[in-house]
């Protein structure tokens, strides 16, 4: 008997959402710092909607946690990403190094 892919999809979405409250609870989210980011110094990019889909760690407290993410900015060396989880919205700022872009 073989499985359906939406239900495999529905039941992958439902686990990372789990593990995004999860990791919720170990503490707050870790955005980059203004002083990180240096965005006086770095040109921003804004992408318009459609937003491109990416998967990104975040980290929560000391729990890191890979997230389905849309990318809305970008300088040379960061990412700002918005994920949602359930009725949470979650916006943050990245190192570039932590977003796969998806085709």
């Amino acid at each position: 008997m073989g499985t359906s892919k939406r239900l495999a999809q529905h039941y992958d979405m439902r686990a990372q959402h789990q593990a995004i409250l999860a990791a919720a609870r170990a503490g707050p989210l870790q955005p980059l710092t203004e002083r990180e980011l240096a965005l006086r110094e770095h040109p921003l990019t804004i992408y318009p909607q459609p937003y491109r889909m990416a998967q990104v760690w975040v980290r929560f407290g000391p729990e890191a946690v890979r997230v389905d993410a849309k990318l809305l900015r970008s300088t040379p060396l960061a990412a700002g990403v918005e994920f949602r989880t359930g009725e949470r919205t979650f916006r943050c700022w990245v190192w570039g190094n932590a977003v796969s872009i998806e085709d």
